[in-house]
């Protein structure tokens, strides 16, 4: 019995009192720190807006604690946007852990977490089939004193689906930590407006963190009324919610003004050049694209110039194994102490998406695709990001950031003109982002963070095309909380949880793993994975061994549009059904398929992608893939075109 409930996360820690925020840490707070942990005294809801690098994870961390260390919570939960960032916060929550729990306590390394707990912990096989058990390893995670995840766990606490009062449970009374909160679409933000709204009334105490809120977001996710007034202007800010009481918006203490030089161009090339110049003198160069095939296409010219320059590429469409590998390597060179751990030389490393929040990269020079104003702060936040670092950069150095944008005239006139990116980001955004930044050629921070977002962000009429792509994003935004509100409302049907979409997207993702090769000896199926190593999946296996060989599976798989994933039927992966969840063949009341199936393919030694058993792969596209570049679709139809 015993053992049971320490694995279903009923587990009372013992915490170690009177600790200070340098004993934790390791260093002392910074005075916007300071204030945000005074500033949290009760239950209720809090936002601290603060620019990057400031330490807003430490802050909110400490103030969870000292709400701990008053029995006024009984748990942390840990929540960010994708996996990809929760896994990144892992390693940060168990050294806060480690030191707050009390080593005597017998169940310590019950209540410690593990980076590949969302592995070790999921129902595998059949066994991973939803609605197999009301308390399967998802919902138990919010059960747990003390977790980290995606957002998506706790957004289905208060949406309409089975078992929704498992996570209901497991949440409330704790201290909720919402990172990022900036990132979200009108559908998951709407989600999350209905997700804190509950939460104070579920007795917790939510920490909201984000550099990039307009005015307009911050009172939306609070759900304070209008009768308040103009939202504060101040930068940073602290606002605080209390459970029962009025919101107070106080702001910090100003920060060090820190100037960094913004160029405009639409030259590709001119910006290649002085990227490949800046790398020659001894600079650490980050470009950041908006789709994974520009971002694969700007790393092949780049590595096709004949120069003693390193050469990166992060994107999301890596094997797991090979994307911890390219990450392990380049945060050990862009990180904190790479410089002075590496030899230090000008290097270039190009990527997506996944550099703006999830990664600490700290580069010398930065050039970006034009994306929306919040995201483009958050990509500038990764030039000059430890001080630590200053004293060592090269002389040449400037803290300067290059946007590649076309000229508005033309962006307005066609929206084509943003290329791909009018295909991952609203055109009407682009154009309003462009407008303001056309205008800036040197950024004071943090003073113009929130000026620049309420220039993007304030509403405003339109004329012309500008009028025709805000219609269409009203339009879209309007559709998005319809829908969401529809998810969250307990009128309706219940819904499983494959069909409780906490974000809204047209294109399905899809996991595919990839092998070398397979065979079928009589003690199983073997199996050669990409790096050559082999991995037996038994005839007759125990539990412990499944596990281990998922999460070897798991590793060896990708995340892909489902448009761009190898087509495979479910009788061409029985062999795999003791270990990952295929689907099955019933189909709900609308005649669709209850879960979306697994993929798998056999990369051969061209990296082209072929069926299993040489089943067809795809009708539109050849797929490839290699550890330097990753997954890729050369299109016989369509080109891929999403990002990160």
């Amino acid at each position: 019995m015993s053992e049971a409930l320490d694995r279903a996360g009923f587990v009372a820690p013992a915490i170690r009192n009177g600790l200070g925020f340098e004993d934790i840490f390791g260093f002392q707070p910074r005075n916007v720190q300071k204030q945000f942990i005074e500033a949290v005294t009760e239950q209720g809801a809090y936002v601290l807006e603060a620019p990057m690098g400031i330490g807003k994870t430490e802050a909110a961390l400490y103030a969870a604690y000292k709400i701990f260390e008053k029995q006024e919570a009984t748990g942390i939960y840990f929540a960010l946007p994708t996996r990809l960032t929760s896994d990144k916060i892992y390693e940060r929550m168990n050294q806060f852990l480690s030191k707050i729990l009390d080593a005597s306590d017998k169940n310590r390394s019950s209540l410690l977490l593990h980076s590949s707990a969302w592995l070790q912990n999921t129902e595998i096989g059949e066994d991973g089939a939803p609605g197999r058990s009301w308390f399967n390893s998802s919902k138990r995670g919010l059960l747990a004193p003390f977790a980290v995840g995606t957002i998506d766990q706790a957004l289905m606490a208060v949406m309409n689906v089975k078992h929704g009062f498992v996570r209901t449970f497991g949440l409330a009374g704790k201290v909720v930590i919402l990172d990022e909160v900036h990132s979200y679409d009108s559908y998951t933000g709407t989600i999350l407006n209905e997700l804190v709204k509950a939460l104070r009334e579920l007795h917790c105490t939510v920490i909201i963190l984000s550099a990039t809120l307009t005015g307009q977001q911050r009172r939306s996710i609070l759900g304070t009324s209008a009768s308040l007034g103009a939202p504060s202007p101040a930068y940073p800010l602290i606002s605080i919610y209390p459970r029962e009481g009025n919101l107070l918006e106080s702001p910090t203490e100003k920060l060090e003004k820190v100037h960094v030089t913004i160029s405009i161009t639409s030259s590709d090339d001119e910006a290649f050049e002085e990227a490949l110049k800046r790398a020659e003198r001894g600079e650490q160069v980050l470009w950041i694209e908006n789709t994974v095939q520009d971002a694969q296409k700007q790393y092949q010219r780049f590595a096709s110039k004949e120069m003693n320059i390193d050469c990166g590429l992060l994107h999301s469409r890596f094997l797991k194994v090979d994307r911890q590998k390219n990450e392990d390597r380049w945060v050990g060179i862009y990180g904190k102490t790479g410089r002075v751990k590496n030899e230090y030389k000008g290097r270039i490393l190009v990527g997506t998406q996944v550099l703006e929040q999830s990664l600490d990269i700290d580069a010398d020079f930065l050039v970006t695709r034009i994306c929306p104003t919040d995201m483009l702060f958050q990509r500038i936040g990764r030039l000059w990001r430890h001080a630590e670092n200053d004293s060592i950069r090269p002389v040449s150095a400037n803290r300067e950031a290059w946007v590649l944008a076309p000229d508005l005239k033309d962006a307005i006139q066609d929206k084509k003109a943003f290329g791909k990116s009018a295909r991952v980001y609203s055109p009407y955004i682009l154009c309003r982002t462009l407008s303001v930044w056309q205008n800036i050629s040197s950024l004071i921070l943090p003073d113009d963070i929130r000026s620049t977002l309420e220039g993007t962000y304030a509403d405003r009429l339109e004329q012309g095309n500008l009028s025709l792509y805000k219609q269409d994003i009203e339009k879209k935004r309007e559709t998005l909380s319809r829908l969401a509100l529809a998810g969250v409302s307990r009128g309706g049907k219940t819904l499983p949880e494959s069909k409780a979409a906490t974000r809204y997207s047209e294109t399905e993702s899809i996991e595919v793993l990839l092998i070398k090769k397979m065979s079928h000896p009589k003690s199983g199926t073997l199996l050669r994975l990409l790096d050559d190593s082999e991995l037996l999946l038994p005839n007759k296996v125990d539990l412990a061994e499944r596990r281990r060989i998922t999460v070897q599976l798991l590793n060896n798989t990708v995340m892909v549009p489902e448009y761009l994933a190898p087509q495979t039927t479910r009788a061409q992966l029985t062999w795999l059904e003791d270990y990952i969840y295929l689907g099955d063949n019933r189909r709900d009341d609308h005649g669709h398929d209850e879960e979306c199936p697994f993929r798998a393919a056999v990369v051969q030694d061209s990296g082209e992608l072929q069926g299993i058993g040489y089943a067809d792969i795809s009708d539109k596209y050849v797929l490839n893939y290699d550890a330097c570049l990753g997954y890729r679709a050369g299109k016989k139809g369509k080109e891929d075109d999403d990002g990160e």
